[in-house]
């Protein structure tokens, strides 16, 4: 796309001095605008997204090139892409999917810019002891050591 620039320009000018952020921006060979945002304090809500794309149209030129635009936000079911994503559920639930493909359920206890911590209960065999006990075990992972994470919803 020629106007990327621009696009990039007009997405950044919008969430400038907002609650939301941009997770991100994709572009297609057809170009298929899809541009995912994410608030750090509330859910995005639909007029987040009517207002984005709005103001994305009004900045790019359709007779220059042709353009579809779809502006959604990030979803509770999609991974997490952004370390800003996961401090916005510190203290919740997350699903971690390790690179080796099995799944670990934990609280997440904090996130920085490389790496967030969790916590889990295991049963572990205690020396000495017959049977299992239960204890909660403490991890901290980069966030390139993993495959995905998400939230995990409750009802």
């Amino acid at each position: 796309m020629k106007q990327k620039e621009q696009l990039e320009k007009a997405v950044a000018e919008f969430v400038d001095g907002k609650d939301l952020f941009v997770v991100e921006i994709k572009v297609s060979a057809d170009n298929d605008i899809d541009v995912t945002i994410e608030s750090d304090e509330r859910d995005v809500t639909l007029d987040d997204c009517v207002e984005m794309s709005r103001y994305i149209e009004s900045k790019l030129d359709r007779d220059v090139e042709d353009f579809s635009l779809t502006v959604g936000s990030a979803g509770l079911t999609a991974p997490f892409k952004l370390p800003r994503q996961y401090r916005k559920f510190v203290g919740s639930t997350i699903e971690v999917t390790f690179r080796d493909g099995h799944r670990q359920k934990a609280l997440l206890e904090s996130a920085g810019e490389e790496e967030f911590e969790i916590s889990y209960e295991q049963m572990v065999q205690v020396e000495g002891k017959k049977k299992k006990e239960r204890q909660t075990m403490h991890q901290t992972l980069k966030y390139s050591d993993i495959k995905t994470a998400k939230a995990v919803i409750k009802f």
